[in-house]
């Protein structure tokens, strides 16, 4: 039987919301957030970047906007625990999703996916669809909706405090 790819697999997954039409896919790669915003003609701060992380015997999806970076106190508070990002090859091991594709929805089952709050200052995001050239523009309301069993979390610094 033949494997479906990531995107194959995200379009299915939306389907059940109705969303799979709002799939975008682009001709060029949208894999790094600067990538992504040239893609979309849009700020590299709403691109909804998909971080991977090892937590004890768990994999947690922190998912982003694009100007911040996780803070590892905030992290360690909200966790217990040190971050300690996935290797790539750990990442499609664990997601079936290769760096750049990464994203939460259609993620395997026993995965913790988490929202930063840092997503809720837009009125829409752009989180990648399992494959380094696609995307959806979705509200922070619709990303919490498309990824049952998520919750919000406070693990980022804003771009104001790591000189973007």
């Amino acid at each position: 039987m033949e494997q479906k790819s990531g995107i194959e697999k995200v379009k299915t997954y939306l389907r059940r919301f109705g969303a799979e039409s709002r799939v975008l896919e682009f001709s060029v790669s949208s894999a790094t957030v600067a990538q992504a915003a040239d893609a979309l003609n849009c700020e590299p701060c709403r691109i909804a970047k998909t971080l991977s992380f090892k937590q004890e015997n768990e994999i947690a999806l922190i998912v982003i906007a694009g100007d911040c970076k996780i803070d590892n106190a905030k992290y360690k508070q909200r966790f217990g625990i040190k971050a300690k990002m996935l290797t790539a090859d750990e990442v499609l091991h664990n997601t079936g999703f290769a760096v750049g594709g990464v994203c939460p929805f259609a993620v395997p089952e026993g995965i913790k996916i988490y929202l930063d709050v840092s997503l809720k200052r837009f009125a829409t995001v752009f989180p990648a669809c399992g494959s380094t050239n696609s995307a959806i523009e979705l509200t922070p309301e619709e990303l919490e909706k498309y990824t049952p069993g998520s919750s919000w979390a406070d693990v980022c610094r804003q771009a104001e405090t790591i000189g973007l």
